[in-house]
């Protein structure tokens, strides 16, 4: 028996490979197939199932464009409906994988549809656990991304009790939880860096698993999560109706245009997206394009703060074009006109301007407070609480939409983050959004603490 996580860092999700006997299953897989198809070749094996733990709401699954090529079954848990072919398992239903077996568990709360799966190899112990968005490293799935109209993330959360409390609990602690995401992922609040570990340490390590009541488990699951990402229902509606083959995306969304054609939908309201470094957008872009570098957390922050369905024009380092076009389609960001030929560079050998993003040394901040700028922290609210300069608003980029008409765009600004990848996204928003005045602080909260003469504050206490 043969397992392998595939883990990807940018949307800081897991797959999963299963096999035994010649015979695989993948779990949750990511819109791009070619690493599974690979991996099938190269071990020799026959691709049988295709697991999903429930419909994603954060990345567009690979299931349907593998089941295309592979021939494979799509398998959904209890009660999942879809617009293409599916076996829908009942709880308790064991799929063989040569001479090991899957078991579903039923484990909503999540979603309704959610489920676990549980590996039991070739002599019959139960290795393994792969718990979807139900049960991470160190959290729990968030119940308050499947609300329906009668039904409340309170009524959801209690489900997910029951699911964990009953379902999951019970199973033996040397079996092996395998999440479907770690730290850094919307799906939930405090996931460990750590993408495995085994169930008896989670019992005694993670605060969900800790003894409550069921009423307790509600307050302290739903307490303190961020505002989700507005791309989430759209991308469930995607993995639940399916979607075009992924090679057909990128073949229309990988198209080389000039500066003239690029200046042309710029006037037709297309926005340009940038997705190099935050140095190099802040020296030189093309105005009222936004910056959203490929090297961060690039696919969850484009979903977090674009439209949805906005038209899109690349800037990208010349190389790196079929990167950005995948790494958009990942979440189901297909209206892509194309990238600009030969980069920021042939925009400005067009004669067009470049404009700068105004960035300073943190060294600098206070002369710019003295000034009358006001500091803007765009971290999330845990992080601000952590420790933050004092007067400064906490206003999380995440929830930015809801923010930024309140201030007044003549007004000078200074936003930092914690370390400038995001003060950078927001500071290109601004400006976009018509604000006349912005500055960025390189280096972030992390550089403004080692000024002395900046006065950070935290929750419990000044900290000077």
């Amino acid at each position: 028996m043969y397992i392998q996580q595939l883990y990807t860092n940018c949307l800081a999700e897991a797959a999963y490979y299963i096999e035994s006997d010649g015979e695989a299953a993948i779990i949750d897989p990511l819109r791009e197939i070619e690493p599974y198809l690979e991996l099938l070749e190269t071990r020799g094996a026959k691709l049988r199932y295709i697991f999903e733990t429930h419909f994603h709401a954060d990345f567009v699954s690979g299931h349907i464009d593998l089941a295309r090529k592979t021939g494979a079954t799509i398998v959904y848990g209890p009660g999942a409906q879809a617009y293409y072919e599916i076996t829908v398992a009942t709880d308790g239903q064991e799929f063989e994988i040569g001479s090991a077996r899957l078991r579903v568990i039923h484990t909503p709360g999540h979603t309704l549809e959610s489920s676990c799966f549980l590996l039991i190899d070739p002599q019959g112990i139960e290795h393994a656990v792969f718990t979807g968005d139900t049960l991470f490293i160190g959290d729990v799935g968030r119940p308050d991304l499947a609300v329906r109209s009668n039904l409340t993330k309170e009524q959801l959360a209690e489900m997910l009790y029951d699911s964990i409390h009953t379902k999951l609990m019970p199973l033996s602690d040397e079996i092996i939880v395998y999440p479907g995401h770690g730290a850094g992922s919307a799906c939930g609040k405090s996931m460990s860096k750590e993408t495995f570990d085994t169930l008896g340490n989670q019992k005694k390590v993670n605060y969900a698993l800790q003894p409550m009541s069921k009423e307790e488990f509600v307050k302290t699951v739903l307490e303190g999560q961020v505002t989700p990402p507005a791309y989430f229902p759209e991308n469930a509606k995607i993995n639940k109706g399916g979607y075009d083959p992924i090679d057909e995306v990128m073949e229309r969304n990988l198209t080389k245009l000039s500066a003239d054609r690029v200046a042309d939908l710029i006037a037709e309201g297309v926005l340009v997206l940038d997705t190099r470094s935050t140095e190099d957008f802040v020296r030189g872009h093309i105005p009222g394009s936004v910056s959203i570098g490929l090297d961060g957390q690039f696919a969850p922050w484009v979903g977090a703060v674009l439209e949805f369905n906005r038209p899109l024009v690349l800037v990208c380092d010349p190389g790196r074009e079929s990167e950005a076009v995948l790494r958009l389609a990942r979440i189901g960001f297909e209206r892509v006109h194309g990238y600009l030929e030969g980069g920021i560079t042939s925009w400005a050998a067009s004669g067009r301007p470049v404009h700068q993003l105004r960035t300073i040394d943190a060294a600098n901040l206070a002369r710019e407070i003295a000034q009358g700028s006001q500091v803007i922290d765009v971290r999330r609210p845990a992080e601000y609480a952590g420790g933050h300069l004092a007067g400064a608003p906490n206003l999380p980029l995440d929830d930015y939409r809801q923010w930024i008409a309140t201030l007044d765009p003549n007004k000078p600004y200074v936003v930092h983050c914690a370390g400038g990848y995001r003060s950078v996204i927001m500071g290109s928003l601004m400006l976009a959004a018509g604000f006349t005045n912005v500055t960025n602080v390189a280096g972030g909260f992390g550089a403004m603490k080692q000024q002395a003469e900046l006065p950070i504050e935290s929750t419990e206490a000044v900290v000077s």
